[in-house]
């Protein structure tokens, strides 16, 4: 399957317009197997309960009659199992859809034919659930744009339950644009369609690709990909009179301007292209700013203190300036992120107050470091390092609850993390280090 993906991709690299008339027949029992062997097996279940391992005990009948199944045209997707997580920063749920353990392989295959054809086609400007990029390239771009281009104006917009409001109509159009093998198209549509199962109960939807399968990512990316990034580049970008750029992450997207007009009236006519597409833009997180090398002066004009920031991938971004006094962007971890993750770690340490010190400690270590591999940036180590600070008070406080005796003053506390150390934050990521596959010009 992966040389057939490679040639794939190749015909739509050279041919634009090219549309793709024979797909299905590439989820056979082979790319199938090898989609069951990348799917991780700690992952929570579907409806049926069935387990990877459980799969796996007789992958050979199973992936037969998978394949007969999806010949056949009999195939139909499990409703999705409907969970909530906490939404960071708020009281807020957002759902997850968790699909069944075979309908996680079929869409496995199927985001892999998707991704050959369309990664060739997605702009620069888009960074989400895309091989070789991720939220620290996106970061990287945009700082580029603030502060080597002329940038004096932000338009921080956010899509309202973006995921949930996904119109199946619409993308199957956007999917006729490069896909013209009905029986792939008509196994996407099951999925679409597929609903979801809450306390017992099947519901069906029209809209939406759930949060939680493995197929969502790349339908968002065709779904923005016409809605919002080719509209930008081929439509407004031509009609400012300054420079114009964005960079979007899946549904979350930062834009560009040199001059306000051109900003205010982007924001008016994003209402109505997202309109025209059934989505909406959440009003009260969307923002027009003075942001750039200029801000600061314009805002000392105005009598305003300091220029706002806006928040993006988990960092608070601000105009600051570096040694030798020049213009700089900074960025330090938003407040909401930090103070959720402090919360999740807090809820952790409660519940797990009781059991032994080097678990406890062998876990608060693991959380660390992932913590550190995301937000340890340039110029943001001593916000990472204050949130140690209050992980460390964290873990004071709930060693102390182990039994009705307090067992440490800080004293020995302090003693006690020389034993077990946290281990310290240091820059993991130069946001000035740019990466040579990834194109920072638009």
């Amino acid at each position: 399957m992966n040389t057939k993906l490679i040639r794939i991709a190749e015909l739509a690299k050279t041919n634009e317009k090219m549309k793709f008339t024979s797909l299905a027949h590439l989820l056979n029992e082979e790319a199938l197997k090898q989609c069951h062997y990348e799917l991780m097996g700690n992952k929570a279940t579907g409806i049926d309960g069935v387990t990877k391992a459980e799969y796996g005990e007789n992958l050979d009948e199973n992936i037969k009659k998978l394949v007969n199944r999806l010949k056949k045209k009999s195939y139909r997707p499990l409703p999705v199992r409907r969970t909530y997580i906490d939404k960071p920063g708020s009281n807020k749920k957002r759902p997850l859809g968790i699909p069944a353990y075979e309908d996680k392989i079929v869409q496995r295959g199927i985001a892999k034919i998707l991704n050959a054809i369309y990664e060739n086609d997605f702009l620069d400007s888009s960074f989400g659930f895309r091989p070789n990029r991720n939220c620290h390239d996106a970061l990287k771009v945009l700082n580029v744009y603030i502060e080597k281009r002329y940038t004096n104006y932000i338009v921080d917009a956010d899509i309202r339950s973006f995921f949930d409001k996904v119109d199946h109509k619409w993308l199957m159009v956007f999917l006729e644009h490069r896909i013209a093998d009905p029986r792939l198209l008509r196994l996407i549509a099951r999925f679409l369609k597929a609903g979801y199962m809450e306390e017992g109960k099947w519901l069906y939807t029209d809209k939406g690709t759930p949060q939680g399968g493995i197929i969502s990512p790349i339908l968002a990316n065709v779904y923005l990909h016409y809605v919002l990034d080719l509209w930008f580049e081929k439509v407004i970008r031509k009609q400012c009179q300054g420079q114009a750029y964005i960079v979007r992450y899946a549904d979350d997207f930062v834009c560009c301007f040199s001059y306000k007009k051109d900003a205010d009236r982007f924001y008016q006519l994003l209402e109505n292209r997202f309109n025209k597409f059934n989505l909406e833009v959440a009003e009260e997180k969307t923002k027009v700013i003075a942001f750039g090398r200029f801000a600061k002066e314009n805002c000392k004009r105005k009598g305003i203190k300091k220029p706002k920031t806006f928040d993006f991938l988990g960092f608070t971004h601000y105009c600051s300036e570096s040694k030798d006094g020049s213009f700089r962007v900074k960025r330090k971890t938003s407040r909401k992120k930090m103070q959720a993750k402090l919360n999740k770690s807090k809820e952790w340490l409660k519940a797990n107050r009781t059991k032994g010190t080097s678990f406890i400690m062998e876990r608060m270590t693991r959380s660390l470091t992932g913590y550190y591999n995301y937000y340890c940036i340039t110029d943001n180590v001593q916000a990472v390092n204050n949130y140690r600070y209050e992980l460390s008070k964290l873990l004071f406080k709930w060693l102390n609850r182990r039994s009705q005796k307090r067992s440490f003053t800080w004293k020995k506390f302090n003693l006690f993390l020389k034993r077990f150390p946290l281990p310290r934050p240091r820059t993991k990521v130069n946001i000035y280090e740019l990466r040579s596959h990834i194109s920072y010009i638009q």
